[in-house]
């Protein structure tokens, strides 16, 4: 946690491709991060797991490598493209931090699912404070798809910001 004498922090924010996502970390930077205050911002990007298919027949037979329908190539490529996503969430997260004196930037981009990695993170780094966007799902959006924001306000130990995006914020326009 902070070190009571010198105000130092360090600060959890989730990033990922969406709009929701950029107006969190701004609003991180614009209310809770402090010019000249030693703290460390530490931009966490989740790479989400691959998806496995398996061999239609269920038998995972050699012929299917190891039981999964694609070749070596589609691997490659679904992981390039993966990383290519995450390199660039990452830098337009760092070129929004650029301009904070005194205050270090880490980056990090683990590969899991965010719900578990971001909590993991968490607790691993002694984060004193994780901030997280809101998608504003709905009720039957949020039961199918999640929700990471709440799953991480129920399970992470240090204090959850969960920043609600207004409805006529646009990073496009």
């Amino acid at each position: 946690m902070a070190d009571s004498e010198t105000g130092e922090r360090k600060i959890l924010v989730a990033v990922d491709e969406s709009e929701e996502s950029v107006y969190a970390l701004q609003w991180c930077l614009k209310n809770i991060v402090r010019d000249n205050s030693k703290d460390t911002l530490l931009l966490l990007y989740a790479k989400p797991p691959r998806v496995v298919y398996t061999a239609s027949d269920g038998t995972g037979r050699r012929e299917y490598r190891e039981g999964y329908l694609f070749s070596s190539d589609i691997i490659a490529t679904m992981d390039k493209y993966t990383k290519e996503v995450a390199d660039c969430v990452i830098e337009k997260a760092k070129k929004i931090c650029k301009d904070l004196n005194d205050v270090k930037v880490e980056t990090m981009v683990v590969h899991g699912d965010a719900r578990e990695v971001i909590c993991e993170t968490a607790e691993k780094l002694g984060a004193d404070l994780l901030v997280i966007g809101s998608h504003g799902y709905g009720l039957i959006k949020r039961a199918f798809l999640g929700s990471v924001s709440n799953h991480c306000a129920q399970n992470v130990k240090c204090p959850v910001l969960i920043v609600k995006t207004p409805k006529q914020y646009s990073t496009t326009g």
